[in-house]
């Protein structure tokens, strides 16, 4: 049997229905066709599906449907960027070339905004932690790295 939820997602108030069982990734991909999010290891480790519930990063792939709560505020990539421009995250990682293969990138955008919102004068370190959930396979971190702090001026 499907559960209704009313959330907040990217900024907008929508119900969804969905099998309590259901993962969020495959609600978000499937039902609400938010594909922006990226399924990586499918068990929570690598971080490429990372979202905020709440202002706290998850990883979608591990939670379900029926842990969402009326009333939550879920962002994903998608809404990273408002009134059509990116935000300084996004536009510094691509300013830094700070991208390859791209699987990774929409859960460390999420992962960085969610840090920055958090502590918006992080220290190197800081940043270091604050993306520790998230694995790169392609980049090596130098760029990631230095696009964050570039986006913090």
């Amino acid at each position: 049997m499907n559960i209704k939820r009313k959330i907040n997602i990217n900024h907008k108030e929508i119900t969804v229905e969905a099998q309590p069982t259901a993962r969020l990734i495959d609600v978000l991909r499937e039902d609400m066709r938010l594909t922006g999010t990226k399924e990586g290891c499918g068990e929570g480790e690598c971080g490429a599906c990372s979202v905020m519930i709440n202002g706290d990063v998850v990883n979608s792939c591990i939670i379900l449907w029926g842990q969402m709560q009326d009333g939550d505020e879920l962002i994903t990539v998608e809404g990273l960027a408002k009134d059509g421009k990116l935000s300084p995250v996004q536009d510094k990682f691509i300013e830094h070339g700070a991208v390859h293969c791209g699987a990774c990138i929409p859960g460390m955008l999420v992962a960085a905004t969610a840090m920055i919102n958090k502590n918006p004068n992080p220290t190197l370190n800081e940043i270091k932690d604050g993306i520790s959930g998230n694995l790169c396979r392609c980049t090596g971190y130098g760029k990631i790295l230095k696009a964050i702090q570039e986006s913090l001026s």
